[in-house]
């Protein structure tokens, strides 16, 4: 369509960098359909609680909220069901081995349009202990203060 955008961001999942050590990213495609994806265009998606997993060699985003789409009627979406993602067989046999390693899980970073086309950020990650989150709050807010006192001079 003239006038889109063709690369957007539709949302990102902020407490994910905060609760897991990211190692590394995936892009993957996502399988919807069209009521979930005019949903999207509105923004109506939510990541916060959702996670990948494995299943006979295929991966699925679990807890990915798409609200129902208001004129989408008969034809609407089931909001919380399983979607699959699309990944090319030898990176899922590579984050296969990785996620038999004890403490790794795939997250979704964030969920943006390419070229027409949604696509989802996963994240390969370690879930942090709270002693790392604290001394990650601490550095947050000292870089705050930081940036406070270089203002003002």
């Amino acid at each position: 369509m003239p006038g889109e955008r063709s690369n957007f961001e539709i949302v990102t999942n902020k407490k994910a960098r905060f609760e897991y050590e990211i190692i590394e990213t995936i892009e993957a495609g996502i399988v919807l359909k069209g009521t979930e994806v005019k949903s999207m265009r509105l923004r109506k998606v939510s990541i916060n609680e959702a996670f990948a997993r494995i299943k006979r060699n295929e991966v699925y985003l679990v807890g990915m909220n798409i609200a129902l789409y208001e004129m989408g009627n008969r034809f609407n979406h089931e909001p919380d069901r399983e979607r699959k993602l699309l990944l090319h067989r030898q990176e899922i046999k590579r984050l296969t081995g990785k996620l038999k390693e004890k403490g790794y899980t795939l997250v979704p970073l964030k969920v943006y349009f390419h070229n027409g086309k949604v696509k989802v950020l996963l994240g390969l990650g370690k879930g942090k202990a709270k002693y790392d989150k604290r001394r990650a709050i601490q550095k947050r807010d000292a870089d705050r203060e930081l940036q406070r006192t270089m203002k003002y001079r």
